[in-house]
């Protein structure tokens, strides 16, 4: 079996919603995140975010058409970024943030589970 068209589906929508985010993100941090509900924006670290927003969702768009092989390692990154992400969102949830912050954590843990299913699927695949 190769890649399903539905995980090739969910590399283009994660785009999409990466570069939504990353595009405000990068060119008016302090804006965008006041928007949001941040009083405190430091725009360097919004940037480094950002760019790897750029990143990963740019990878989804180009490699959307990869083998197999290439989709299992990029979900294994994705796994690594979206799991740690949720981990650190939610610590910082805890000691007070803005209430985007649970839509923003929400977001990464639904695309953490999408990727963590086609994990499993393209292994049980093999």
């Amino acid at each position: 079996m190769g890649v399903p068209l539905s995980l090739r589906r969910w590399f283009l929508i994660h785009f999409v919603l990466d570069y939504v985010f990353a595009i405000p993100l990068f060119l008016a941090p302090e804006w965008f995140l006041g928007i949001l509900g941040w009083s405190v924006v430091d725009p360097f670290a919004s940037r480094l975010v950002s760019a790897a927003l750029f990143g990963i969702g740019g990878v989804s768009l180009l490699a959307r058409k990869a083998s197999k092989e290439a989709y299992q390692h990029l979900l294994m990154l994705k796994l690594a970024w979206s799991g740690t992400a949720v981990v650190g969102m939610f610590i910082t949830l805890l000691q007070g943030a803005p209430v985007f912050g649970w839509v923003v954590l929400a977001l990464f843990a639904a695309f953490f589970c999408v990727w963590l299913y086609y994990v499993v699927q393209l292994k049980a695949s093999s």
